[in-house]
């Protein structure tokens, strides 16, 4: 059977009638060969409000279908679609399916355009262009998956018309061409390849002047929709009409050496957006002079899939050029056979860069010619004589802001801000930010506000990255598929480990071996390049760890996965991580964590691991108060009394943080309930302290004073009581003193605060107390007349409404 999807959807004697079975049939077409969850094809068929017995209705639907497939074919029919969880999916040879055999055809005519075979690639890619019927399934209803695979297949299918378009004007048919480009520059009034190859072909039939017509009409269009100005290859092409360029007037020739015969051509040209690097461009082009004043050698750039090798290394070898007389060659080995023998070029050695080697018998061979080799590849293949590497790993950080250079080159439209941010998402690195600004200049219509709300979205940001022929996904995917399965199998466990640098202890508990064993695995996985290591530290690069979020929904058993997310949170929750290792994540990783416990009905750690967000840097407001609320159904479920308190104290704090005056005080009581019906001295005392600050703050010095003596007394004295609880009432009855004019009294409490502060060894608590002592010995006259600002807490100060007074500097 043969299934079609671009156009009308096709599927011989067994295509269904029903509109919901179509859209089953299409989803899984789209996405043939890979698993469609349960959850994506119920929200395509109800995009709006999926009924409550959506699951079972689609088992129907997909029982229909089997028994349509077997009917059409009874030998092999049913086996077509295949339950696999989360879902489904349909298991299709490349040839049963059009749109499997447009993008073999497209990228079998890109290679050709690219190697300079123009009549191959004019013809591979009308023979693409020709299986399409329509827009891509007419007549099935969309929902979003549908319409984001119609929006990828269409921006496949303009890429294509546009290569096929370039290898016509090479091979000289502008003549037959200009008709349909005049249709083509109408339907698409804003992608402006098609106006320059329509200026191209009118200008070489002598039509000068509606060649500078067509530009005009470019302009106004873009100026009129978007306020902007053709690109910098459209107004070069005007001005070399205007001159009269004679060269611009006659089809470019296959240039002779692009069709050599032994697969070796003259390296490309220097990418002109070509940016950062400087410290790797240094080592690369230092190594390949050494090498041509040493009579040959090999160096090699690695890194991880994206980083940019093949640049770097284009780049390099045009720096080092003058070293080598006999030229630039480029190379890319094939995958079989034994490679070529280029015969060394005239006058002196050359530069032969081997672009994605895979093993060392695509190597070997070459070293016999005398010649300076440049490797690039994932994993550099061990035992090559004199062989010099280097790493390369994502942009610096501080290149991110060079990144806007690399928009304006595709058309502008991004601050170095924006920039900035877009690259940080890429997991800065450059294969995924050119995608990135590939999708802004083919749509016109996007903003930078745009691509970075695809962008910020987890679960379809990879989609995001592909346009036309750039795929980061596809990239990252070979990768992880030339892996042995043990390899891959730990890859997709490590994405549950929150983002950032983690240990080999944590690894370990994600992938369920003794931390020695994990070491030995990471450092395979580093290897194969899809693991990072900074010392001591390692962490997933982000958009691999995203990869790895979907290989794991994809392949792993649902029982195995639920078993490393126990281990997982429990290894978080128990114990500090050695921070030099990594182990500790920053507080959007404990959100993380704090959820995925919860959501897996962890409920002790639940709370442990909100335990440990509390006690160090907070997140935003939004994500903090979801943690508490989710940590304080988890005390609940567990039947943790003093958990319960402590939760509602930390949610209380928040309130009060800003400015919820009741709902903190209603909580503050919820939370001194709890903590008394369970004789927790701490949570007692801290909710205590929790509303004589509020009494405080409303103006009631006296009353808080009260409360803070009974907190006092609920936590005992400076040796016996809990150091936290105790620190906080005192510095809360030191402000209340303060506020009172009892200077004396004020001292002693910060000299208690200074006290606990050394017990806890807590150095941000001990420079408070110090600064709160030093303004008791240089008092500020506005602060001693209640007109100043107060710092109430490390950090956080209180102004008074008249309006803010000057704040002590902290020492």
């Amino acid at each position: 059977m043969r299934f079609g999807i671009l156009g009308p959807l096709e599927a011989g004697p067994c295509a269904p009638r029903a509109a919901k079975l179509r859209v089953v049939l299409g989803t899984l077409l789209v996405r043939a060969n890979e698993v469609v969850s349960v959850d994506g094809l119920i929200d395509e068929l109800w995009p709006d409000a999926p009924p409550r017995t959506a699951p079972t209705t689609l088992q129907v639907y997909v029982s229909h279908l089997r028994k349509a497939l077997g009917a059409a074919d009874p030998d092999h029919g049913r086996e077509l679609l295949v339950t696999r969880r989360p879902g489904y999916l349909v298991r299709l040879a490349p040839g049963e399916l059009d749109s499997t055999a447009f993008l073999d055809l497209s990228r079998r005519g890109r290679l050709a355009l690219h190697e300079g075979d123009f009549a191959a690639a004019a013809d591979l890619q009308r023979r693409a262009l020709a299986l399409w019927r329509g827009p891509v399934l007419s007549d099935v209803p969309h929902g979003p998956l549908l319409d984001a695979a119609a929006v990828r297949l269409d921006e496949a299918r303009t890429t294509a018309l546009d290569e096929r378009v370039r290898a016509e004007l090479r091979l000289g048919m502008h003549r037959e061409l200009v008709p349909e480009l005049h249709e083509l520059a109408a339907a698409y009034p804003l992608r402006e390849e098609f106006h320059a190859h329509l200026m191209v072909a009118l200008y070489r039939c002598g039509r000068q002047a509606e060649a500078l017509y067509t530009f005009t009409r470019l302009r106004r269009t873009l100026v009129e929709e978007l306020g902007i100005e053709p690109g910098p290859r459209s107004r070069r092409l005007q001005q070399l009409i205007l001159e009269g360029d004679p060269d611009l007037a006659r089809p470019e020739p296959a240039p002779a050496r692009d069709r050599a015969p032994d697969g070796v051509r003259e390296l490309p040209a220097a990418d002109p957006a070509f940016l950062g690097r400087a410290d790797e461009l240094v080592a690369v082009e230092r190594l390949l002079r050494a090498s041509a004043g040493a009579g040959g050698g090999v160096v090699a750039v690695t890194g991880m899939p994206g980083a940019g090798k093949t640049a770097l290394a284009v780049e390099a070898a045009h720096r080092a050029a003058d070293a080598f007389p006999g030229g630039l060659r480029l190379y890319v080995p094939d995958g079989g056979g034994r490679p070529p023998r280029p015969a060394p070029a005239g006058g002196g050695r050359a530069l032969l860069l081997v672009d994605g080697v895979t093993s060392q018998a695509q190597v070997r061979p070459l070293l016999e010619l005398g010649h300076t080799l440049l490797l690039t590849a994932r994993r550099v293949p061990a035992g090559l004589p004199g062989l010099r590497t280097v790493l390369l790993g994502p942009w610096r950080p501080e290149e991110a802001w060079q990144l806007a250079r690399l928009f304006d080159a595709n058309g502008g439209r991004v601050t170095p801000e924006d920039a900035r941010d877009v690259g940080v998402l890429c997991g800065l690195l450059p294969h995924a930010v050119r995608a990135a600004a590939a999708q802004l200049a083919a749509r016109p219509h996007w903003t930078s506000a745009t691509l970075l709300s695809r962008l910020r979205a987890e679960d379809g940001r990879l989609d995001a990255l592909c346009t036309g022929d750039i795929d980061v996904r596809a990239g990252l995917l070979a990768a992880y598929e030339g892996c042995a399965a043990e390899r891959r199998r730990e890859f997709r466990l490590l994405s549950l480990l929150p983002p950032g640098p983690f240990d080999s202890v944590r690894a370990a508990a994600a992938l369920g071996l003794t931390p020695r064993r994990a070491l030995a695995s990471l450092e395979a996985l580093a290897d194969e390049r899809l693991v990072a290591v900074d010392r001591d530290a390692w962490h997933l690069p982000e958009l691999l760890r995203l990869l790895a979020a979907e290989r794991l929904a994809e392949e792993e058993d649902p029982d195995t996965v639920a078993q490393a997310v126990r281990r997982v949170c429990l290894a978080y929750a128990d114990g500090a991580a050695d921070p030099r290792h990594g182990g500790t994540p920053d507080a959007a990783g404990l959100v993380r964590l704090v959820r995925t416990a919860h959501a897996a009905g962890l409920w002790a750690p639940a709370v442990r691991l909100t335990d440990r967000l509390a006690e160090g840097v907070p997140p935003g407001a939004g994500d903090e108060e979801d943690c508490y609320a989710l940590a304080l159904d988890a005390a609940r479920r567990h039947a943790d009394r003093s958990a319960e308190a402590r939760m509602l104290r930390l949610s209380a704090e928040l309130d009060a943080r800003y400015r919820r005056s009741d709902r903190a005080r209603e909580r503050f009581v919820r939370a001194l309930e709890r903590a008394r019906s369970v004789g927790d001295r701490e949570e007692t005392g801290r909710a205590l302290t929790g509303l004589a600050e509020l009494l405080l703050d409303a103006g009631a010095p006296d009353e808080a004073a009260a409360l803070l003596d009974s907190a006092l007394a609920a936590l005992g004295t400076t040796r016996s009581g809990p150091p936290r609880g105790r620190y906080e009432a005192s510095r809360a009855r030191a402000l209340v003193a303060l506020a009172q004019h009892e200077p004396a009294t004020a001292r002693h409490f910060f000299e208690e605060c200074l006290a606990l502060a050394d017990a806890l060894d807590d150095p941000r608590l001990r420079l408070y107390a110090r600064r709160s002592l030093r303004t008791l010995d240089h008092p500020d006259p506005a602060t001693a007349s209640g007109s100043g600002a107060v710092e109430i807490r490390p950090g956080l100060w209180r102004i008074p409404r008249g309006g803010p007074a000057p704040v002590p500097s902290p020492v």
